[in-house]
């Protein structure tokens, strides 16, 4: 009786491990990205191209020395909800326009800015006159994202909040690899 509940566990207990990839054929971990594979990554350069077309579209409409704000990008869906990935863009494409010589304003530092918790600082149309007259902002950047299974669609504006007037726009999609996944939290 014994040896039978022996046999009848050892053949489990192989089949559980058969299971769990420890027969003969080799486990294989997803392979840690190194600094090479990091500096390569398009994400970062694709979000410094948007925000240079839109320097380049705006021509002489945007001077230099004058601020300007970028809130963080919205998920199209849901227009007050964001993730890292509508966060990081933002900070990238201010980035991008400060090495341009653009006089930017860090929002976080601000009081009178629609802020939400792990959200970002969000704009609203309603707002962004007050918002930009406060700092003395003679525009805005805005944007906002859509998702689908396999890119991810991106539009930036960049607005005179004035009079609400677009100078300039550019889109893009990135792919929705691992990395945007979690970005967007979809894990």
């Amino acid at each position: 009786m014994k040896k039978t509940a022996l046999a009848i566990a050892s053949v489990v207990a192989l089949s559980a491990c058969s299971s769990l990839g420890f027969n003969n054929a080799p486990v294989t971990a997803a392979p840690v990205p190194t600094w090479k594979d990091a500096e390569a990554n398009e994400f970062i350069p694709a979000n410094q191209r948007a925000a240079s077309a839109l320097i380049a579209a705006a021509g002489q409409q945007i001077d230099p020395s004058r601020p300007l704000i970028v809130a963080t990008l919205a998920n199209i869906n849901s227009l007050e909800d964001s993730s890292t990935f509508g966060r990081i863009i933002a900070e990238q494409v201010s980035g991008q326009f400060t090495r341009s010589g653009y006089k930017m304003i860090e929002m976080k530092f601000r009081e009178k800015v629609f802020i939400r918790q792990n959200v970002g600082e969000f704009l609203l149309t309603r707002e962004i006159k007050d918002v930009a007259q406060n700092h003395s902002a003679q525009a805005v950047i805005v944007g906002t994202y859509a998702e689908s299974d396999k890119l991810v669609f991106v539009n930036l504006k960049l607005i005179r909040p004035v009079d609400n007037v677009v100078i300039s726009t550019f889109d893009y999609a990135v792919p929705m690899d691992k990395t945007v996944k979690a970005l967007l939290g979809r894990r």
